[in-house]
């Protein structure tokens, strides 16, 4: 398990307890990061113990001091895994920040129509999920298919996590699920009761390529993209990483790609080849004199 150096071994019965629950906090908080380069927040760190009982219950352990010994005493890839999709953050919601979907729906996406003579769309969501960003945004574009017909769509939707990928792919969401932030005409329109859940369309699910992929080693984007949305996923890096990112998704846009972040993140002091988008309030395009690395010289900045 590649952990950080400064993570500590655990053995059982050592020092008092809350030491050793510090210690098995920093083994998984070290795990956390090197598989995602994600840094725990407080905020977050202090529902680890929550997050992780479900492994905890399915590995028959007793306590957190259990699991990192556990972790420290054998390689175990499952166990890992496991503990990395506990402790990532897989918050999401349809239409989430209503008003960033409206400006993509009456602004981005006829400001994008009007410049492509290819007639073709691609967008990439980067840092997905379960999939609710990407199927809004499908529910959007085949709501107005007249508007995209003889188009090709392709959207490709990404995120570390493999738990939330297999979610998104299925495209079954729970009754509390579809309540935050679904309107009910798409919901029956779209969705279909499977139990007491519902599954998004099939029609829906094929316009969608989900990926499991690492934005610090990226191989699913290929080329470019005109929307790139990345809503929610820097905030969780250190300022060196969130460069690096950002240099990732550089590398697919053009210079009339339309870059959107969450509401409390920015490019201002991380990124050179991005700026503030002259239509679009809160979205980001190509600065006129950027231009993208070469995959080589960008594979080494990562």
């Amino acid at each position: 398990m590649a952990l950080p150096p400064s993570a500590p071994s655990v053995s059982p019965g050592s020092g008092s307890a809350a030491s050793s629950s510090s210690g098995a906090a920093r083994i998984f908080s070290g795990l956390l990061e090197a598989r995602t380069g994600q840094i725990l927040s407080e905020s977050r760190a202090w529902r680890m113990e929550t997050a992780l009982k479900p492994v905890l219950r399915a590995y028959g352990l007793g306590d957190m001091d259990a699991l990192a010994s556990r972790l420290m005493a054998r390689k175990d890839a499952a166990l890992e895994n496991d503990v990395v999709n506990a402790l990532l953050n897989n918050e999401s919601s349809f239409f989430r920040d209503f008003q960033i979907f409206d400006m993509i729906h009456r602004h981005i996406l006829p400001h994008i129509q009007a410049q492509r003579s290819d007639r073709t769309l691609r967008i990439w969501s980067a840092g997905c999920s379960t999939g609710q960003e990407v199927y809004s945004l499908a529910i959007q574009l085949c709501n107005d298919m007249a508007r995209w017909r003889g188009w090709r769509i392709e959207i490709l939707a990404t995120d570390i996590s493999t738990a939330a990928i297999t979610q998104a792919k299925a495209g079954t969401f729970t009754q509390m699920d579809v309540q935050r932030g679904l309107p009910v005409s798409d919901l029956l329109k779209w969705f279909e009761p499977s139990g007491d859940d519902w599954c998004a369309n099939p029609e829906l699910r094929r316009m969608i390529d989900f990926r499991t992929d690492n934005l610090f080693d990226a191989q699913a984007p290929k080329g470019e993209y005109d929307l790139l949305l990345c809503r929610n996923v820097l905030l969780y890096f250190t300022p060196e990483r969130r460069q690096n990112v950002l240099r990732l998704l550089s590398r697919h846009s053009h210079g009339r790609s339309i870059l959107l972040l969450g509401a409390g993140e920015t490019v201002i002091g991380h990124s050179d080849d991005f700026v503030p988008h002259t239509e679009f309030r809160g979205g980001y395009g190509r600065r006129a004199d950027a231009t993208a690395q070469p995959e080589g010289a960008m594979r080494r900045a990562l």
